[in-house]
């Protein structure tokens, strides 16, 4: 079979290919200052290695890094000691490469300034999606505008054959009143033969390109009068219905529609700044 169908909807089409990840992503918050005995448990640091203080941002940052950004449970004490101690043995080796010189190291010197710009164009994005959010009325309509370009589903047979001569000939049967389903089942060499040729449900998308095209052109109740080629043979197509597809709830994919909107709202930050800066390639 050449075609699948579509099981989901997907809503969270990825607009922006680039190495930051929007607000949310990361399960991130912006904190409040600490005050108090928080503000004092903050300050003290988790380890000191040879006179250097590891500090307990240092190690939260750590520590969302090895357990994933969308943690459901704060770690363990158990694991706090592991990390911690993860965290030494990485201070340990820093140091004794520093005393190596090998921060000079030119493949080391651009690894460190990659890292440096993907956390600032992180901290960028994150501050820009902080600060222009989604309202309810944008992801509505960002919804709508989804809903209404998702392609018509659409209910088809076919017959599959080798040569346009052939294909020919079963369309002269359909001229002459021959019925297509048996038609399907006698000549047709796809495995839909043994039902008729009947397809199903189905998207364009999910079909190669001159199939979809021939369907999409045909009015329902009608076939195609003259045979279609593709990379599979010739098919003769037969339109028996159409439908706009079930799409769920806005509330049910919501948070969907606001990764949507966040991206598109940073591809529009990232392009004005790109407007307004000087590149050379």
């Amino acid at each position: 079979m050449f075609h699948s169908r579509f099981l989901t909807i997907a809503f969270a089409a990825v607009l922006l290919a680039a190495c930051t990840r929007p607000a949310g992503d990361a399960g991130q918050s912006a904190e409040k200052p600490a005050t108090g005995e928080a503000a004092a448990a903050k300050s003290t640091p988790v380890a000191t290695v040879n006179g250097q203080k590891l500090s307990q941002d240092l190690f939260d940052v750590f520590a969302q890094a090895v357990m994933g950004g969308n943690a459901q449970e704060p770690p363990t004490d158990e694991q706090k000691t592991q990390m911690v101690d993860q965290l030494i043995n990485m201070t340990l080796a820093a140091q004794a490469a520093e005393k190596e010189g090998l921060e000079k190291d030119p493949k080391v010197k651009a690894r460190m300034e990659l890292i440096q710009t993907q956390v600032l164009a992180e901290a960028a994005s994150q501050k820009y999606l902080t600060s222009h959010p989604s309202s309810e009325s944008e992801l509505k309509a960002e919804y709508d505008a989804q809903v209404a370009a998702m392609p018509k589903e659409y209910k088809a047979r076919h017959i599959l054959v080798d040569t346009k001569e052939k294909a020919e000939e079963i369309i002269a049967k359909l001229e002459a009143g021959g019925d297509f389903a048996k038609l399907a089942t006698a000549d047709s060499k796809d495995s839909s033969s043994k039902n008729g040729g009947d397809l199903g449900w189905f998207s364009p998308q999910t079909m190669v390109k001159p199939f979809a095209d021939a369907v999409e052109a045909l009015q329902v109740g009608q076939y195609t009068k003259e045979p279609v080629q593709s990379e599979f043979g010739w098919h003769i197509i037969l339109l028996e219905d159409v439908r706009s597809p079930e799409v769920p709830a806005f509330d049910q994919v919501k948070s969907q529609v606001e990764m949507f909107s966040q991206r598109k709202k940073l591809q529009a930050y990232i392009d004005e700044l790109r407007k307004n800066a000087q590149i050379q390639k």
